[in-house]
């Protein structure tokens, strides 16, 4: 049996924010699946599968107006946050526990009472 070889496979390598950036352009503008996948020749099952990575790895979020901050744990399992605001404006801010539970605060609460918002959720 003879095999004709047509040209040589490529294999690509994505970094996170490449993938990211390929994940968000669907949908504005009514940008579909399909439409991103033929401009970045990529799969449709590429993309879905990078969905679910970006998902995993907390860098996107389906409702879109998600914002992902990293969080330092101290050794004493409280989260190590700085005083000074991060956003200026007040936004709901929604922190997800280990345990399962969710807290909802108003980004302008305080380190201090955050941290013993937490640690009175995670003595219960």
């Amino acid at each position: 049996m003879r095999g004709e070889i047509l040209g040589f496979e490529r294999r690509r390598r994505w970094s996170d924010e490449e993938k990211l950036g390929i994940v968000m352009s669907v949908g504005p503008n009514k940008t579909t699946v399909t439409q991103v996948a033929q401009r970045h020749d990529v799969t449709l099952q590429q993309i879905y599968a990078w969905r679910h990575e970006m998902k995993k790895k907390g860098l996107w979020s389906p409702d879109g107006g998600a914002l992902f901050l990293p969080l330092d744990i101290s050794a004493h399992g409280v989260p190590a946050i700085a005083d000074t605001p991060i956003i200026a404006a007040p936004i709901e801010v929604e922190l997800r526990l280990r345990n399962g539970r969710s807290l909802h605060f108003d980004s302008s609460m305080t380190a201090v009472a955050l941290t013993q918002l937490v640690r009175a959720v995670e003595a219960v």
